[in-house]
């Protein structure tokens, strides 16, 4: 199972996850990314993937669990 992490500290709201996979991300009241989605099925990894790989802090990114 992969799952999406976030590191809620880090991230800075630039929302380029959101442009990526608005069904997996959302920028919340607060200026930070709510991750609604936290497991990946393999059929949509690679669309997830490049959405956190977006993320110019790297505040997200998948783990194999």
């Amino acid at each position: 199972m992969t799952t999406v992490k976030a590191d809620l500290v880090a991230c800075q709201g630039y929302a380029n996850c959101v442009v990526g996979a608005d069904d997996y991300f959302d920028i919340n009241n607060d200026g930070v990314v709510d991750v609604l989605i936290t497991d990946v099925p393999e059929s949509e990894r690679a669309r997830v993937e490049t959405a956190a790989k977006s993320c110019p802090v790297s505040a997200l990114w998948l783990v194999d669990e």
